[in-house]
């Protein structure tokens, strides 16, 4: 069978590059191995929002009284939550098989593995090979838990991010190792719903990518919550000999044993590079990353990569838009380059965090001379109206010219809010426009305007 083009994987990446393929007129297969829609449909970016919102609506019933209502024994049904979370992946999973079925996809299951340039051989489940060939084929294979040393994950004391999601039962107590987005959200999913959590961080601060005030403030607010927090820690080793776990901890102070019945691990991912053809066919890699241009083109020119695999943010939307940045530079069309400095992230905790371009630190690392404008929630009408006055919108400017260089959140629904802040910055919008760009009272959202107004003295409510 011959396609013009041949996706291998069907995440954010693979099935978004497959669906703009077809409207430009190509004839298009899909290959996968498990579920339509990938990790992120089906084990990251969708089931753990539902379960955040299910935490969340726990929390507000928890907190009813602060509203004026009085709700008695409001309690989480564990099992009932995760259940729903699954609910929600598989609607959105099918979802993808109604859209590889509008645009004329052919979905091939089985685990592929390049054989040339053109070919793909593809394994189904009863173990039969099939060899397909494509002018083009897009690798999109994702990534998976990464795995450390000293944290050998069997699926039951010691897990991942999959496991986390459909426990049989809660855990009283919740060691979380790590605290990127996975790890942040994990934490706060667990504490709210009644574990007993400690989060634990190598670095300095939690969500380290983050500018350091974020990451400060998301801090206090986890442990406000009764979360134990531990930064400048090192777990050394893991016994699960016994009915739980006993994790030694290195910390500033010297070492710490905890006690828990599960260990997430939450150390980042591995990209799924093993076993799909690539040292066959002489597609090159460096520290397990595929190498492409800036149009997801390989050495091999009618390979190409994107998503997780290739250098780059590991997110969804950056998957999808390299994949649609590839199809369409392979089509004949003048796509313009990503540009990897206006990539927004967002982790769904509560308060939830967004950022996107450069933090304080690393503006002046780059040499800016910065203008730096703060506002808070506390002084947000909205913000206290919705009964969530914690955190804060900064942005960051050049002080010469007045670009906006970064923009950081930390609040209610700021992960709403992000997007904002990545259209301005492509559009080139400087501080005084943003001052001037009326924004709706009461919401969110003034507090871009205003912190705009305070990094020039001209804020007006603080």
């Amino acid at each position: 069978m011959n396609f013009d083009l041949i996706v291998l994987g069907s995440g954010p990446g693979g099935y978004v590059a497959a669906i703009r393929a077809a409207q430009l007129g190509q004839k298009v297969a899909i290959v996968e191995r498990e579920s339509l829609g990938g990790i992120c449909l089906n084990w990251g970016c969708i089931p753990t929002k539902a379960l955040l919102k299910s935490a969340q609506v726990f929390s507000y019933l928890s907190h009813a009284e602060d509203f004026g209502i009085n709700i008695k024994d409001a309690n989480a049904d564990f099992n009932a939550v995760v259940k729903r979370s699954r609910g929600v992946a598989e609607k959105m999973s099918n979802g993808i098989q109604f859209l590889m079925k509008k645009n004329k996809i052919e979905v091939i299951m089985g685990t592929g593995k390049l054989k040339s340039g053109t070919e793909l051989t593809v394994t189904d489940d009863k173990g039969k090979d099939a060899v397909y060939s494509a002018k083009n084929i897009i690798l999109a294979t994702g990534a998976r838990s990464r795995e450390l040393p000293n944290l050998p994950q069997d699926g039951k004391k010691i897990i991942g991010y999959r496991e986390a999601m459909t426990l049989p039962k809660q855990p009283k107590k919740l060691v979380v190792v790590g605290s990127g987005a996975i790890g942040s959200e994990f934490a706060y999913f667990y504490q709210t719903m009644g574990t007993e959590v400690t989060l634990i961080e190598y670095l300095p601060e939690i969500v380290p990518v983050e500018d350091v005030e974020v990451s400060k403030q998301l801090g206090r607010s986890f442990k406000k919550s009764g979360m134990k927090v531990m930064t400048g820690s090192e777990v050394l080793s893991v016994d699960t000999k016994g009915t739980g776990c006993k994790v030694t901890v290195k910390t500033k102070k010297g070492e710490e044993v905890i006690d828990c019945d599960v260990v997430l691990s939450a150390v980042g991912i591995a990209t799924n590079l093993e076993n799909i053809g690539l040292e066959d066919v002489g597609v090159a890699t460096d520290k397990g990353k595929v190498m492409v241009n800036d149009y997801y083109q390989t050495n091999i020119p009618t390979v190409w990569a994107i998503g997780d695999i290739v250098p780059g943010q590991a997110l969804a939307h950056v998957a999808s838009a390299e994949g649609i940045t590839a199809v369409e530079k392979m089509a004949g069309l003048n796509p313009e380059a990503i540009d990897y400095n206006n990539i927004p992230g967002c982790t769904y905790c509560f308060p939830e965090v967004a950022s996107v371009g450069y933090t304080e630190a690393a503006a002046k690392e780059a040499g800016y001379d910065i203008k730096v404008g703060k506002f808070p929630f506390s002084a947000s009408g909205k913000a206290s109206a919705a009964g969530h006055n914690e955190g804060f919108v900064k942005l960051i400017f050049d002080a010469k010219y007045g670009e906006l260089l970064g923009g950081h959140m930390i609040g209610y629904n700021v992960t709403e809010m992000i997007a904002e802040i990545v259209a301005l910055r492509k559009l080139e919008t400087t501080g005084h426009e943003i001052i001037k760009t009326i924004h709706p009272h009461p919401t969110m959202s003034e507090a871009v305007m205003e912190a705009a107004a305070a990094a020039y003295d001209e804020v007006i409510h603080v």
